[in-house]
């Protein structure tokens, strides 16, 4: 029997704790079912889901394999200042414990190329493991910079060490990736994935910036931090099928505005991470700050946490 929720659905299921297993020295993995051992909903690599702990919403990548669908398997990684998602899951978490999971949606899917380039930064080596294991099956060509603090924070390592098309540099050892040979010849046919710290990601994206126009896709774990709190202001969204007019002030987001007009779209964590928001923009430009759109990006918005440039959006609502 399959449990009757499909890819990208809002709704929730509620899933059973199988196993936890250390990775590596900060590194948990945890394995998920339906409590009935029903399968689960379809995901490709590249997916995340939404983990409900107590009084938080953490999203956290899919790591197994997508054709194991009685399961699903997360890694969470221990932050010394942890808000209460990861020490949770690392102190108090135990199997049998039942979890509310939201998802799979994919905001980080696998593209069709001719070659891949994969650089990982400690926990971003998760959404890229099933990626990797696709890529093997398939015969494709492709190559894993994996880079961390030591070999003993670095998880799934003996899934990878051996492996010809595999690079791993422990910053004790070898310090940090060096991007600049990685990538300083851009290739028409090579897409380039990367997960990891804010300050790899936007290293890459620096050194990316001569390559082909979508050849770079990355995730975030959190959108990116700004400088522009004191120059946010309102703006209008006009609403395409009803034609009715909605002002954000300065101090809201277009979310709550929605939200109290009795518009009810799909949120889950209300910060430009998960993606469960989504809207189509029919016209005006937006100002992203979120961790899931490129700059050039003007078709979608995630009203959680993104603005408007133009005095008014409209939306396809």
């Amino acid at each position: 029997m399959e449990v009757n929720m499909t890819d990208g659905d809002a709704g929730v299921l509620e899933l059973e704790v199988t196993a936890l297993r250390q990775e590596s020295d900060c590194v948990l993995s945890v394995e998920l079912a339906d409590p009935q051992r029903r399968l689960l909903p379809a995901w490709d690599p590249g997916a995340h889901i939404d983990l409900g702990l107590p009084e938080h919403l953490r999203q956290y990548s899919l790591m197994g394999d997508p054709g194991e669908r009685d399961h699903y398997r997360i890694a969470v990684l221990r932050e010394p200042e942890s808000a209460g998602g990861s020490s949770y899951v690392h102190a108090i978490l135990r199997p049998g414990d039942l979890v509310e999971v939201g998802g799979p949606r994919n905001n980080f899917p696998l593209v069709a190329a001719q070659d891949y380039l994969m650089i990982a930064g400690g926990i971003g080596i998760t959404p890229l493991l099933p990626m990797i294991r696709q890529l093997q099956a398939e015969g494709r060509s492709w190559r894993l910079l994996y880079g961390g603090r030591s070999r003993r924070s670095m998880a799934f390592l003996g899934d990878l060490l051996g492996d010809d098309h595999v690079e791993v540099h422990p910053f004790d050892e070898d310090g940090h990736l060096d991007l600049d040979a990685a990538l300083e010849n851009p290739a028409a046919d090579t897409a380039v994935y990367c997960c990891g710290p804010e300050g790899l990601i936007a290293a890459v994206e620096a050194r990316c910036a001569s390559w082909p126009t979508g050849a770079l896709h990355v995730e975030r774990f959190a959108a990116p931090v700004r400088d522009d709190e004191d120059d946010l202001r309102a703006f209008e969204l006009v609403l395409a099928t009803s034609g009715r007019r909605l002002t954000v002030p300065a101090d809201s987001t277009a979310l709550d505005v929605l939200d109290a007009a009795g518009i009810d779209l799909p949120n889950a964590c209300r910060d430009g991470v998960c993606g469960s928001c989504e809207t189509r923009v029919l016209a005006g430009i937006p100002l992203h700050r979120d961790a899931l759109t490129g700059p050039d990006c003007t078709d979608v918005i995630y009203p959680c946490v993104s603005r408007a440039q133009s005095a008014e959006l409209v939306l396809d609502l």
